[in-house]
């Protein structure tokens, strides 16, 4: 019984003689610091945790987008930037609006975005896309299971949304307080928002005449002025890529 208990207390100097023997025998070899930080294919490292969040938020962006786009890739300096920026901070980056006639990759260029965005591995990513012509739908009275009204808190209030073909419908009354509703709710709560539109912003001369349709005309001037405080305004040129492919 009193066998181990007697081991147990001669151990501390067995160990002691033993490192004392090996300084003897090798005087110039000095202990030398351990090194266990992570490294970044380890837990408790950011860069770790950063991919982690960026093969997450990866999974969402492609549940989101439709098969067509799940290659998009934002290629725009000036969209890159902007992408950049939501993921660093989305209440300071502004919103994006891509312009320019059918085919100039606007849309491929904002999923594209999106994407860039989920691939930075952000601290939350929720992301909803809709045409302007499937949320009018959406929104009209029995358009929607959950109600006008819900769906509407919905698109204000998600992260990040992305609104395709912005003043393509027919305008009235009605479209137009939609979308200034929206728009005027994402604008004070600083969410990001991406536009697409084949209509250019403004397009009256130096003498304030209107040269073709634009967003004002399609949208008025208080959903503009809203837009025009804090938003990217990318135009697309070129031909009609979807007839040139």
């Amino acid at each position: 019984m009193t066998e181990p208990q007697t081991l147990a207390a001669k151990t501390p100097d067995a160990l002691a003689r033993l490192m004392a023997g090996i300084a003897e025998r090798h005087p110039n070899i000095a202990p030398g610091p351990i090194d266990d930080t992570p490294t970044p294919d380890e837990p408790g490292h950011p860069e770790y945790h950063r991919r982690r969040r960026a093969e997450w938020a990866l999974n969402r962006w492609e549940t989101a987008t439709p098969p067509r786009y799940r290659r998009a890739d934002a290629t725009h300096p000036d969209i890159q930037a902007w992408a950049d920026r939501v993921a660093d901070d989305p209440e300071t980056a502004g919103s994006l609006l891509l312009t320019g006639t059918t085919g100039t990759g606007k849309t491929h260029q904002a999923y594209g975005a999106l994407r860039r965005i989920a691939a930075a591995g952000p601290t939350t990513y929720e992301i909803r896309a809709t045409t302007a012509a499937d949320m009018y739908g959406l929104l009209r009275p029995k358009g929607s299971d959950r109600g006008a009204e819900e769906e509407l808190r919905r698109l204000c209030r998600v992260p990040l949304l992305l609104l395709d073909d912005l003043g393509s419908a027919k305008a009235s009354e009605w479209t137009e307080e939609v979308t200034y509703r929206l728009i005027n709710e994402r604008y004070n709560a600083c969410r990001p928002t991406v536009y697409t539109s084949n209509l250019p912003t403004d397009s009256r001369d130096e003498h304030g005449t209107p040269q073709g349709p634009d967003l004002i005309t399609a949208l008025g001037e208080r959903i503009v002025s809203r837009l025009a405080q804090d938003t990217t305004v990318v135009a697309m040129t070129g031909p009609d890529l979807r007839r040139t492919a």
